[in-house]
């Protein structure tokens, strides 16, 4: 890491929120392929775009091919991937923005690394202003859990098949390992629940939590 850098304040937090009449946060979305995450993310972003939220969605198709497109799937490719999306998140996060980000982000280490990220995300313009609340970023993490054998019938891109082929290395669930949320703030059975569904599950946690601001209510 370069150390002849300066961190350059910019409007406090709180203010930016208010401008934008939200705050920001992440909303991350882990689970196993053909688990449905990525049509949940899409589905509560476009609803809360549509109740006027600023919203964006990061997944595998707008990231592993950009920002990301350098790496494989190996354990350590798989850590730096969700850490460069971490990064982004937060940034989005920090300005007023909900971030949602549908990965499958096997490790709890990983995952926990985001999470610290977020939490460590102080203010420092905020801290600059007497009375200034000086605090980290919400992080909210959506546990999309559906039984093995259910993501295998789905597998709509046939990833699964391919997998149990041999043809595809390190395949979360089959060849590599997922490890479950201990303790999500939100935790969503899409074999038992419709797409739908589950956007009001999270939409109910995000609001009684007042975590969508003005706009949201």
């Amino acid at each position: 890491m370069a150390t002849n850098i300066t961190w350059h304040a910019s409007l406090p937090r709180a203010e930016r929120n208010a401008l934008r009449r939200q705050p920001g946060l992440t909303i991350w979305f882990t689970g196993l392929s053909g688990s449905g995450k990525s049509s949940i993310a899409t589905a509560l972003e476009q609803h809360l775009l549509r109740r006027g939220l600023a919203a964006y969605r990061l997944d595998g198709d707008n990231v592993r091919f950009g920002l990301n497109r350098d790496l494989a799937f190996s354990e350590r490719d798989r850590t730096e991937n969700i850490r460069r999306i971490a990064e982004v998140a937060k940034l989005f996060a920090d300005a007023s923005v909900v971030a949602l980000t549908a990965f499958i982000s096997p490790y709890r280490a990983d995952r926990r690394m985001a999470r610290e990220l977020h939490a460590a995300a102080l203010d420092p313009a905020a801290a600059a202003v007497p009375g200034g609340l000086d605090a980290g970023l919400a992080f909210v993490e959506v546990f999309v859990d559906v039984p093995l054998h259910v993501a295998e019938l789905r597998d709509p891109k046939g990833l699964y098949r391919k997998a149990r082929a041999g043809d595809i290395p390190h395949f979360t669930g089959i060849s590599a390992p997922y490890e479950a949320p201990e303790h999500p703030e939100i935790h969503i059975r899409t074999d038992l629940v419709t797409v739908q569904e589950a956007v009001l599950v999270i939409m109910d946690y995000l609001e009684t939590r007042g975590l969508l601001g003005v706009t949201g209510n």
